[in-house]
């Protein structure tokens, strides 16, 4: 839903009703993962998807319907073999769609939740699936504007009762930091011993970062396709003459310093990932002692095998463990055949997205079973 939140907030901001379809759970090889979204709106305006056009003509219908009696529904599609013209998921899987009603004054969260989106604040929207609760009544759980130690979230909305906001409160601020989407059950007084509720709960974290060091030109098809997969891309390298933002993508910041410097001063986390294109030992032996040792989900190095053998007996003179030197992935990139840099670039987001979801990188014609894999 990331990706259509400014138009939902414009279209809420301007007191425009529209019908909001969620996906609120996937089983077997459905072709969207839990908070995919779609909306309907002004003249039947369509923004996003929920599977690929296999039902979105049915879920418009369902939009439709909810614009005009203002109550939500709840609509699971699968895989229908004995009528070919039925509407159904031809991948086989099966998902479940939330499809509710919006405007200002049936949800009051979607206009700030697209706010604090994009102004880069975490934020969670709980929202009733099923049971006793308002169905489609939400929650919005975020930081206080001033945190502190001990301090308890900001809220806005409700799921009907104030038991119920609280528990569903205190499980989306422990879970907002890891981004996580899902749902999750309650009493209807918001006791968890029970699943009579069903709050579908969308984590929207800051999206992750990229650090593409060294600003060559293989780093600005790096920091392009970084951009495109939702990264916040920032290109580090000491040579000013290099560095200078007119070289690469617009929203991509530049910096100018040496690498091992910016890096020690930069918070990464799990989700961080960090490309070394220097291929220079004086910049990438520091660097990778740094980056090797800190929180990362991936840390590849571009080079010949030459270059990574030479580079690794460097880093192990300096001090790094075999632990450490397994994270690195070096030869950058999975092997495509790449020549130019926009194809290495493709290389390398096509081995940050395998090592993301779990994915062999190898072609689906050769493997078996769901080709849309889970997290890990």
């Amino acid at each position: 839903m990331r990706e259509i939140l400014p138009v939902l907030g414009g279209w809420w901001s301007a007191s425009v009703p529209f019908g909001l379809a969620t996906v609120v759970a996937v089983s077997r090889s459905a072709p969207r993962g839990p908070g995919a979204a779609m909306a309907v709106g002004p003249d039947d305006e369509v923004v996003g998807s929920v599977s690929g056009g296999c039902v979105e003509g049915a879920v418009l219908e369902l939009a439709q319907e909810a614009l005009a009696d203002g109550r939500a529904r709840l609509e699971t599609f699968g895989y229908s073999d004995e009528d070919a013209f039925a509407v159904g998921l031809t991948c086989g899987g099966e998902l479940t769609v939330l499809v509710r009603p919006v405007t200002p004054d049936l949800d009051p969260t979607l206009g700030p939740v697209a706010d604090s989106v994009a102004a880069g604040r975490p934020v969670t929207l709980a929202t009733v699936v099923d049971g006793p609760a308002p169905r489609g009544a939400t929650l919005a759980v975020g930081p206080p504007d001033e945190p502190g130690p001990g301090d308890a979230p900001e809220t806005l909305g409700s799921l009907g009762n104030a038991g119920l906001d609280a528990a569903v409160a205190a499980d989306a601020w422990g879970e907002l930091a890891v981004g996580a989407t899902g749902v999750r059950h309650y009493r209807p007084g918001g006791e968890r011993r029970e699943d009579a509720v069903s709050v579908f709960m969308q984590s929207f974290a800051p999206p992750p970062r990229m650090l593409v060091f060294g600003a060559i030109d293989y780093a600005a098809a790096v920091a392009r396709i970084g951009d495109f997969l939702g990264y916040r891309v920032t290109v580090c390298d000491a040579r000013p003459v290099f560095a200078t933002p007119r070289r690469f993508p617009p929203g991509v910041e530049v910096v100018v310093d040496w690498p091992h410097r910016y890096l020690a001063g930069t918070g990464t986390d799990e989700r961080t990932v960090i490309c070394v294109l220097t291929h220079d030992p004086k910049f990438d032996v520091p660097l990778l002692q740094e980056a090797l040792r800190r929180p990362a989900a991936y840390i590849g190095a571009m080079g010949s095998r030459r270059t990574h053998a030479e580079r690794r007996e460097r880093l192990v003179a300096a001090g790094l463990t075999g632990a450490e030197l397994a994270r690195l992935r070096s030869p950058v990139g999975l092997d495509l055949g790449a020549r130019t840099p926009e194809e290495v670039a493709v290389s390398v987001a096509a081995e940050i997205v395998a090592l993301r979801w779990g994915g062999s990188g190898a072609p689906l014609t050769s493997t078996a079973g769901a080709i849309h894999g889970a997290a890990r």
